[in-house]
Parts: structure tokens; sequence; C-alpha cells
């Protein structure tokens, strides 16, 4: 890869709306080929200056507006080879561009051998796409970068816990070694005994260079009246960064934070070319006066390409298969303010829960499962009295890299003895309800 950067080689996947664009780009990183999802209203100009090897347009909104038809059609023009997936009128896609131009009706999936040969055509034939999209290359090509960029730096990295931020730290430690100093800043809204499972974890893995900052009260301190899920998100990633830099500080020369930040948190937040979800605190939370460079080498990978990385990188199974957990913590699992009352309602709601999947042999079978507390309260009856109190609400998905996503079939069975255990165990619980609607429309966290 030496004079090339590993994502030259590559394949612009154009989203007009539905819910194909992140399946498609997975596809064709499947077949070895780099993938970016750019918006439909991105300009001609961006995606010609990106060099892209060919374009695969993605869905249609109900109203194919003049602009993206004319973008449409500038980009046939252009020669691009392009890929038309969906039913795509006449008057935007044309046929007398047929050297040009392929079109399937359906989505690519490893059911339908001849759309599988249809796109394996069109990335390896029509675009001339090269197979080098592997994580070891990537792997490799990173550690060098990183190398190249951070020379005999001290490089801190904000070190949550879960695999995104674990496995950027494994691949930096290999570029620097012990120039990387890890931290764990434990922001008062961990689950019920994180904060210790994540020393125990992360102390053998990075030895002295490994700390704990308790900075619990300063962020429930930010956080104190705040409803908005967005501001929420905002204010914990904008603290993160200060106490990061404090950090920095302490360690010396420190001019590089390393963050593990990931594909999806990059499109969802609205960033490179992408439409707006929700604002990732790593992402729509930095300060525009931060002090440090950032270093993200996940930036554009997808959740199960990660946990590829983590296991090339030797670390291990149960970091890498551990189960997604959001930076901001229980803040946007409790819906409206975030107080302590509040927060040991959830820890215990959801200890129950996890302990619940677990005793029924079910932990290594969900992708992802949690409590959320609503800010709905009902009546109910605790002890012969009425009772006003918390609904809390348990989500739990199947999904591969969290961009789509369904809904678990937990037995009724289990479902009853864990809602059974949370009303008579925590103080304040009266009615709990299950989630079972699949990502999209929904999302899989509730704020």
């Amino acid at each position: 890869m030496t004079g090339r950067r590993l994502t030259d080689n590559k394949i612009i996947v154009l989203d007009f709306g539905g819910q194909g664009n992140y399946l498609v780009a997975r596809r064709v990183r499947a077949l070895k080929v780099y993938a970016e999802i750019y918006s439909g209203q991105t300009s001609l100009q961006r995606i010609l200056k990106a060099k892209p090897l060919g374009v695969i347009l993605v869905g249609q909104p109900p109203s194919f507006d003049e602009s993206r038809e004319k973008l449409v059609q500038d980009l046939l023009k252009t020669k691009l080879p392009v890929l038309a997936l969906g039913e795509w009128p006449i008057s935007v896609v044309g046929d007398e561009h047929h050297e040009q131009i392929c079109k399937l009706r359906g989505l690519p999936n490893d059911d339908s051998r001849a759309e599988c040969t249809e796109f394996q055509s069109f990335i390896y034939e029509m675009c001339q796409a090269e197979p080098t999209w592997t994580m070891n290359a990537f792997a490799d090509h990173c550690i060098s970068e990183i190398k190249a960029k951070v020379q005999d730096a001290p490089v801190i990295c904000g070190l949550s816990g879960g695999v995104d931020s674990t496995v950027a730290a494994a691949l930096v430690q290999k570029a620097v070694g012990s120039q990387l100093h890890t931290i764990f800043v434990d922001n008062g809204l961990m689950r019920k005994n994180e904060v210790r499972e994540v020393k125990e974890n992360f102390a053998p893995l990075f030895g002295e260079n490994f700390r704990t900052v308790d900075a619990g009260e300063r962020f429930l301190k930010l956080l104190q009246g705040v409803i908005d899920p967005e501001e929420k998100r905002k204010i914990i990633g904008h603290e993160f960064i200060r106490t990061f830099e404090r950090e920095a500080r302490r360690v010396g020369s420190s001019k590089y934070l390393v963050q593990g930040t990931v594909y999806p948190d990059v499109v969802e937040s609205g960033q490179e070319e992408g439409a707006l979800v929700k604002s990732h605190h790593n992402v729509g939370g930095l300060p525009d006066d931060m002090e440090l460079g950032l270093i993200e080498p996940l930036r554009w990978l997808f959740k199960e390409e990660v946990r590829e990385v983590g296991e090339l990188l030797d670390l291990p199974k149960h970091l890498v298969w551990r189960q997604p957990f959001p930076g901001p913590g229980l803040a946007v699992r409790i819906i409206g303010e975030v107080n302590e009352s509040r927060l040991a309602i959830l820890r215990d709601a959801d200890f129950i829960l996890r302990d619940g999947v677990r005793e029924a042999g079910l932990a290594e079978k969900i992708w992802q499962y949690f409590a959320v507390l609503t800010d709905v309260r009902t009546v109910g009856v605790q002890e012969s009295k009425r009772a006003y109190g918390y609904t809390v609400g348990i989500r739990a998905v199947n999904s591969r890299d969290g961009m789509v996503a369904d809904w678990a079939k937990i037995p009724f069975d289990v479902l009853e003895r864990i809602s059974h255990r949370i009303m008579a165990e925590v103080q304040g619980v009266n009615r709990v309800v299950y989630d079972i609607s699949s990502k999209p429309p929904a999302t899989i966290e509730w704020e």
C-alpha cells in the first residue's frame, strides 16, 4: 500500500433514502473493496473529488426532486460506472447508458446467486476494483500511519471499556508501545459494578500506563436539569474532552487523543456527507477549541470489522465480543433528567435484566440488551397500597453492526421472571414493558 491510501480503491454508495445504504456498503466491503456512504444531496464536485471507481445508487424517496434527478443525470455524463438498486424511473437513469449503468431490482444478498453475480461483475469488471480491503491490510496500514504521525510523542487514549475504544487502544499500543497512556473516565454514568470490571480488565493489558479518573460529580452537575438528549450528548462529549485535556497536561507533552470513533458514529452524526440521526458524543459533542489532535484509527470501520481487528490483535474474546454500550452511558438510557436517584433505579433494573438473560443461557445469543428508565409514571399496587411508580423498558436486539437491528424474541417465561424481579426488588418501579420495534424506523437506544 506504499504511496496510496488504503481507502483509495473506493466505491461510493449514494443514499437516496430507504433502508439499504448500510447493507450495500457492507456488501461491497465483504467483497474486499472499500465503500463509503454519501447523501443523495451531495454535490457532484464532492463525489468526483473523492475519486471513486464507481457509484451505487440506493433507494428512492417518494418524490424524486429535480435537484437529485439532475445529480444522477450529471453523474452519468462523467462516464463513471453506476449501479442502480431499486425501481429507478427511466427518466432518471435512462437506457442510453447501457455500457455504463447496471440495474438490479433489489439489494444484493447471499441467497440470490444471480444478483450476487451481477453485483460482483459491477464491482470487479465495470469498476475494475481490486480486493484490497482486508482487516490485515487495514491494521498494517493504520499502524504505519500512526507511527509516522506520532513519532516519539506521548499519546493519551480515552478508554471506555467498550469494544471500539479497546480495539483503538490496542492498535495504537501496537504502533507506539509505552508512549500510550490509557485513561478511563468514571463519569458517574456507568452500569452497576462496571467501574470495578473495567479496572480488572484493562490494568493487566496496559499496566502502569492505565489510570482511572473519578469525574462523576462534575458530569452530574453539568447534566442537572437537562432533558434534551442531543444536549446531553454534547455536554458529555464536551466534558470528556476537557477531562482528557487536563490529563494530557499531567502526562507532559502529549498532543494526541485516541478515540474509538467508528463509521456509524460519523454517518449518524451528520458528518462526511451523512444525514443527522443523533449527535454521537465523540463526534457532534466535540468542542471547537479542543487542544488535542485526534487519532481515530477505526473511523472508517463498521462494528463487525472492528471486532475482526480486535481478534487479529489477539485481544481477549470477552472484550472483543462485549455488547455495545453508549459512550454517554446511562444518561441516554434515562428519559428526562439524570440524577443520582434515577441512576440508582436504572442500575438495579439493568443489573436484574442482565442477570436474568445470563441465567436463561441467552447472554451470547442476543447482540445487545439493556433497561431504560422512562419518564412515564403509572398507578400500581405495591404492598397492598396505591403506588405511583416508574415504567422500565426492556430493549433487546440482534444485529451485525448496529445500523440495522431486529428485536430479539426472548421467551415469555424469561421476560416474566425478569419483570417480576424488577418490580419486586427495585424501589419506585411498578411497571415493565418490552420494546418490540426494529431499526429502522426505531433506533437501538431510546435517546
